[in-house]
């Protein structure tokens, strides 16, 4: 009986069941899959990818891509670059050429500014570019007496050379007179406005007379109401009267 027994043991022994190699295959071949992928997807050299997944897809169903387009893709767009392409990059849109109106202008104001920083006029002579135009602001004891309207003959050099200089141009011309905000004790003027109106009036017509034509010019006078100042110092009560001459940009 115990022979019999050892026996059956033995044959037990040499027929181990072996079935768990199967899956344990299986895990090994997918663990050496993910590898394969983790690999291919680490690298940007696309031809080796694609031979990699033909090769891994062909193991594990037996067929082939039929695509290299298929399957998982190593960039996540199908947008290439310009460096991939080979296309060049199109250029920046560049800034539109200025007018003839703003080339014109510009030199006008480059002279301006040079006339006036040669003849050491930065003190009663500015100059700025604005929505409007080129606007030229002159003091007004660079082009009058206190209190009047009549130019004086030293003013006429300065002028001159406005008038020069607003000739090279055909923009129109704003002539506009203002003043501080104290009040006028004059006989001949009833309130500021009409001392800064008079005042522009007298460079319209020096502007007039020297052939600049009429139907360019015009003027206003906004007597002390539109200061650059507070009139709270007499600084700012010089500054405040003043004439400015703007060559307007055209509508």
């Amino acid at each position: 009986m115990r022979k019999q027994r050892n026996r059956f043991d033995e044959d037990h022994e040499e027929h181990i069941d072996e079935s768990w190699l199967i899956p344990y295959a299986d895990i090994l071949t997918l663990l050496l899959a993910l590898f394969i992928v983790l690999f291919a997807s680490s690298t940007v050299d696309k031809e080796k990818y694609q031979s990699i997944m033909e090769s891994f897809k062909s193991e594990l169903t037996g067929t082939k891509i039929e695509s290299k387009e298929s399957g998982l893709s190593v960039n996540p767009s199908n947008t290439k670059t310009d460096e991939q392409t080979g296309k060049v990059p199109p250029a920046k849109e560049a800034a539109p050429a200025p007018s003839k109106e703003e080339v014109e202008l510009n030199h006008l104001k480059e002279k301006l500014e040079n006339y006036v920083k040669n003849n050491g006029l930065n003190a009663v002579i500015t100059l700025q570019d604005t929505k409007r135009g080129v606007e030229i602001s002159l003091k007004d004891v660079i082009l009058f007496d206190p209190g009047k309207a009549e130019l004086k003959s030293s003013s006429f050099k300065t002028l001159n050379v406005l008038v020069g200089l607003a000739k090279t141009v055909d923009n129109p011309i704003s002539i506009e007179g203002h003043t501080d905000n104290v009040p006028i004790k004059n006989a001949s003027y009833a309130s500021n406005w009409e001392l800064s109106s008079a005042r522009a009036v007298s460079v319209l017509h020096y502007f007039e007379s020297k052939k600049l034509t009429k139907k360019r010019l015009q003027f206003v006078g906004y007597g002390e109401y539109k200061p650059i100042y507070p009139n709270d110092t007499n600084a700012h009560k010089q500054a405040n009267r003043r004439v400015n001459i703007v060559i307007l940009r055209k509508a």
